[in-house]
């Protein structure tokens, strides 16, 4: 695999209906905006639940990148394509989808459980920024 290219690991809660729309959802983003640059591993945790423990995965479905680094997570509704990637600090790498809901996905609600989170040790707080954290 080339150093430039996006690592995702997809982690799934068995074959229910969800986790194979998830699923699609997923891989269309990889054949869509992230074509020719992406590849996607799907996990059921159910099966590897050694592999999801390492990765601290508590909730599924979640969406990890692992490459390039830092690794950076989306959990939830992964239907937004636009917000997946935003949130996996992807934004900016595909082409300009338009209007919509992004990546040919299908409508969804605004993704209020999407949570990203950067895997990362927060920074301490600098007096030059008044002292708050940053993330």
């Amino acid at each position: 695999m080339a150093p430039d290219r996006i690592r995702l690991r997809l982690y799934v809660a068995g074959t229910s209906p969800r986790s194979a729309r998830t699923i699609g959802d997923v891989r269309r983003l990889c054949e869509g905006p992230l074509a020719g640059a992406c590849d996607l591993e799907v996990v059921d945790i159910y099966q590897q639940p050694g592999l999801a423990g390492r990765d601290g995965v508590v909730a599924a479905p979640t969406l990890i990148r692992l490459s390039p680094p830092p690794a950076r997570r989306a959990a939830g509704d992964l239907t937004d394509g636009r917000r997946v990637l935003e949130a996996l600090g992807l934004a900016g790498t595909e082409p300009d989808m338009g209007p919509g809901t992004g990546a040919g996905m299908r409508p969804g609600p605004q993704a209020p459980a999407l949570v990203a989170q950067q895997q990362q040790q927060p920074q301490a707080a600098s007096p030059e920024a008044g002292g708050a954290d940053v993330a």
